[in-house]
């Protein structure tokens, strides 16, 4: 089935006599259609999976959220006498409401409560929101875990589209990794087989963290309020601006 899909998708731009002109935003989107196309073609990712029934739209964008809720979180440094949890909830909701309607976004947490999605993949908007307000700071920071929750549930959801769309791990911390759970190996796994953008936002930690791989990772750094929201809104911009076929799927 998928070889037939990249077959169709590939003619669409490039098979038979025009007959007639073509609409612009119809020339875009076949464009657009042919490009994860010809990068599905680069990866093994994902495995195919049996009986798995199929997203009604194959090109979906997927977000899914790390949001760390570890002790440290509690602290007011760089969040302009509010607590750091309080400026992550805020800039977290403005994350998600500007989210395109069509995509999907997940959502896992660690803080007082555990470390484990709260929402999985889909497009409820209300729950994500809700499930923000509720997040309790304490704890530790297993980066790693999170990363691998992420990554599954992502995969999972290209089974569904059979690799077409758009795969996005954002994750927003204020810290470096537990004992034992460096994200490091996790994330050049992900980097390596897979077409997915891992986009971190540092909240008062400067630019030396794990997660920030040159060229591999999106990172940015925010040392107040503005500039977490500013990292936020620029994984929209990154997405925008992904082009899948200039993965080379190699590991530095």
């Amino acid at each position: 089935m998928r070889t037939a899909l990249l077959l169709s998708a590939l003619c669409l731009a490039g098979c038979g006599p025009a007959i007639e002109p073509v609409a612009q935003d119809t020339v875009e989107e076949t464009a657009q259609q042919k490009s994860y196309a010809l990068a599905a073609t680069r990866y093994d990712w994902p495995a195919a999976s049996q009986n798995q029934s199929l997203a009604d739209n194959l090109l979906t964008q997927n977000y899914y959220l790390v949001f760390d809720g570890s002790g440290s979180m509690s602290d007011s440094k760089c969040a302009s006498s509010q607590e750091k949890i309080d400026v992550a909830k805020s800039a977290i909701n403005k994350f998600i409401q500007n989210i395109p309607s069509t995509a999907n976004i997940g959502l896992y947490v660690f803080d007082h409560y555990g470390a484990q999605e709260r929402v999985p993949l889909g497009q409820n908007r209300s729950q994500l929101i809700e499930s923000v307000k509720r997040v309790l700071a304490n704890g530790g920071t297993p980066l790693r875990s999170a990363a691998e929750a992420g990554y599954e549930a992502l995969t999972k959801q290209a089974q569904k589209q059979l690799g077409y769309g758009e795969y996005h791990l954002v994750i927003i911390t204020d810290g470096e990794a537990s004992n034992n759970e460096d994200p490091e190996p996790i994330v050049r796994k992900i980097l390596r087989e897979s077409p997915v953008q891992i986009h971190t936002i540092g909240f008062c930690i400067g630019e030396g963290h794990s997660l920030n791989i040159p060229g591999q990772t999106y990172y940015a750094a925010a040392s107040n309020p503005a500039e977490l929201d500013a990292g936020l809104a620029q994984v929209l911009a990154e997405a925008d601006d992904y082009n899948l076929l200039d993965y080379n799927g190699s590991e530095n």
